[in-house]
């Protein structure tokens, strides 16, 4: 658990922001929380490290000129597909780049790639399948990478529309095994206001990584969700607070919500 120190004025002033991110995605998000007067408590959830079986992604990189769609899934996928890739090859000019969202297309852009079908809003599945270029894809053959597990619906909605779809698992997502004592210290003394959470996933991670008391406090600590999806399983948790709502996982967007709810 990391807590950077704020700046003492802004519009987060005394607001105190519990961010579940991965650890090597939270450092900017936390330091912007800072530097609008919050307090950001760094508590990450998710742990992202290399797949167990790296030979499908090996696989994939003398594959790659057989497909005409490449999917990245999310911004871990985007960093840990491309590394190896372009380690070993330039990516083809034919194969078109499709990502869910604004973070997956800069994280392609520090790579020197652009993103060819990307969503100018609703950050998910559901978005990219709305762009023209995935309505008529019968006889395609599409690639996806992503993490471990995960929604069928982006592949299964693909497939009706007559693509060949093939997933590579390009990173591992697990849940940390880091003990909340000191977490459940610091809300008791009032310093977590609100709590950040980028997933289903990550969610049910904090409270499982949470005893009796963390889990009671958490229930009644406003949630920062990025996602529709979240609200269903937000209130049947139990939670008593009713959650805030961010129109995307970027950090303008998180910034924005926490602004206007603190405001």
């Amino acid at each position: 658990m990391t807590e950077p120190p704020a700046t003492g004025s802004g519009p987060l002033r005394n607001c105190g922001v519990l961010v579940t991110r991965p650890a090597h995605q939270a450092s900017g998000l936390c330091q912007r929380i800072g530097l609008l007067g919050g307090r950001s408590i760094s508590f990450p959830v998710l742990e992202i490290t290399a797949p167990k079986d790296s030979r499908p992604l090996e696989d994939s990189v003398a594959q790659l000129d057989d497909f005409d769609i490449a999917i990245f899934i999310s911004a871990n996928a985007v960093e840990h597909a491309l590394a190896c890739i372009l380690a070993q090859r330039d990516w083809p000019v034919a194969v078109r780049i499709a990502v869910i969202g604004r973070r997956s297309a800069e994280a392609l852009e520090s790579f020197g790639l652009q993103a060819d079908i990307c969503p100018q809003e609703h950050f998910n599945s559901e978005g990219l399948l709305e762009q023209e270029a995935l309505q008529d894809v019968a006889g395609q053959q599409v690639l996806i990478f992503r993490g471990n597990g995960g929604r069928e619906y982006l592949a299964d909605s693909l497939r009706e529309r007559g693509a060949t779809v093939q997933y590579v698992e390009a990173y591992q997502r697990s849940r940390p095994a880091e003990s909340s004592t000191s977490l459940v210290k610091a809300w008791r003394s009032g310093k977590i206001d609100i709590v950040q959470v980028n997933s289903i996933e990550s969610l049910e991670n904090l409270f499982a990584m949470l005893d009796d008391e963390g889990r009671a406090l958490l229930r009644d600590t406003p949630l920062l969700v990025v996602s529709e999806r979240m609200l269903p399983v937000v209130e049947r948790m139990g939670f008593t607070q009713p959650p805030v709502l961010a129109a995307n996982a970027t950090d303008d967007a998180v910034l924005d919500a926490l602004c206007t709810w603190h405001g």
